[in-house]
């Protein structure tokens, strides 16, 4: 295949969903000869936050001068997103070559019966798996897709696993309560694999219970290890990172809002417990990560007069980290919002949480797929302040106009949404 057939092959695994389970993605690395082994792995996991965690580790082992694969989704843009090497997108060609390789031995199982056909999901983590054991990578950190016991990633065994917050989002898969969501979440969980978490309330306990069933050495967010803000603007912040009574060390991000402190102290503390059996990656590295990483879609700032916002957020929790960043830097400032969210999600919930009454909302359609909600569906569920756009660069111009120079557009409700704007909207 070449690059377009590569996208449109898993294009056409769309229509498989979300099917989780480990025999497709079983079969499929053992016929690709186990790449999942070949590498060093870290593994991340949670609600909200582990893309962020993600890229801030492979960015301090990268600073390291180490050749580092990174494994995300979902991309913004491009598929080629997702599969990185030392911060780059896999190449087109290089992407085309994998997936055909990939999309033959998969083809070949299913019609020897071996397996059902595999995902798009599956597909794209043994295409990264393959990749990075091509390009001998030195370590791959590798995000979850969804839950994590079930996860295709879920076939590693890494250094270092990583559990960001955890909170109620894909509950018709993951469960409806915070201790079922955490369950899965722990599935990653491996024998004496160290754990750093940001967990908290009920989400500790299986967890902590997991933790002590595998032997594994558990890092807590407030309890082994914590940020404390020293300074914070939407440009960047600077923390002072503890651990227990012999580490207290200044750090700045270019990532804004509360919870990203809280994710860069993961972060550094997982590329930490890797430097223990890696001389090369240094405090000094950890520092250069940190300051250096950026990860588009999260509280990213692109433009001013007015400040344009694009943040991800699609369930209540990101809601919450967003409405707080937004109370923190522009408490007083006109607020006008560009919003559209996949309709299977919390929506009125995000509604709540994210809108006052004197903000002004122009609901769009996120994407052009099935799961977007209807704009004029989304005016109705915010109220008498909203108004439905026919597209995201009419509500663009249109919230501008409404915010004024001197205030604020956010481009917020899916991830889905910031890609579309990136890809349609020129700032």
């Amino acid at each position: 295949m070449n690059y377009q057939e590569s996208i449109a092959y898993l294009e056409s695994l769309g229509q498989f969903g979300i099917r989780l389970g480990m025999e497709r993605i079983q079969q499929l690395l053992f016929v690709l000869g186990h790449p999942e082994n070949q590498v060093k792995t870290i593994h991340v996991a949670g609600t909200n936050g582990k893309g962020s965690v993600t890229t801030m580790i492979a960015a301090i082992l990268a600073e390291a001068g180490l050749r580092v694969g990174k494994f995300t989704s979902p991309h913004l843009v491009r598929y080629n997103e997702r599969i990185q090497i030392n911060e780059k997108d896999i190449p087109d060609e290089d992407f085309a070559k994998v997936l055909t390789t990939v999309r033959e031995f998969a083809d070949d199982l299913v019609k020897k019966e071996a397996c059902e056909q595999p995902t798009q999901f599956e597909i794209l983590t043994a295409a990264a798996f393959h990749y990075f054991a091509l390009q001998q990578v030195d370590y791959a950190v590798i995000e979850v897709g969804l839950g994590g016991l079930w996860d295709s990633t879920n076939l590693i065994k890494p250094l270092v696993s990583v559990i960001t917050n955890i909170a109620l989002d894909h509950t018709k898969v993951l469960g409806n309560t915070i201790e079922e969501i955490a369950l899965q979440k722990a599935g990653i969980i491996k024998e004496k694999v160290p754990v750093v978490t940001g967990a908290e309330g009920d989400a500790l306990g299986p967890i902590r219970v997991m933790g002590a069933l595998k032997e594994a050495p558990l890092y807590e967010y407030g309890r082994s290890f914590r940020g404390q803000e020293i300074s914070s603007s939407v440009d960047g912040q600077k923390f002072r990172l503890m651990a227990g009574t012999n580490y207290a060390s200044e750090y700045e991000i270019q990532l804004p809002g509360a919870h990203q402190i809280v994710n860069a102290s993961l972060a550094i503390v997982a590329a930490k417990i890797v430097s223990k059996q890696d001389s090369r990656i240094t405090e000094e590295h950890l520092h250069l990560g940190a300051a250096h990483t950026k990860w588009p879609g999260r509280l990213e700032k692109i433009s001013s007069s007015p400040d344009v916002i694009l943040d991800g957020a699609h369930n209540p929790n990101g809601a919450e980290a967003l409405r707080n960043a937004l109370d923190k830097y522009y408490p007083d400032r006109k607020r006008a919002f560009v919003f559209g969210m996949m309709g299977d999600k919390s929506v009125d919930e995000v509604i709540r949480i994210l809108f006052r009454p004197i903000d002004t909302v122009f609901t769009v359609r996120a994407d052009d797929g099935p799961r977007a909600a209807e704009a004029t569906d989304l005016a109705a569920r915010v109220g008498s302040n909203a108004t439905a756009a026919d597209s995201v660069s009419r509500a663009y111009r249109q919230a501008c106009e409404a915010a004024g120079a001197d205030g604020v557009v956010c481009v917020c409700g899916s991830l889905y949404l910031v890609g579309t704007f990136k890809a349609s909207v020129r700032t």
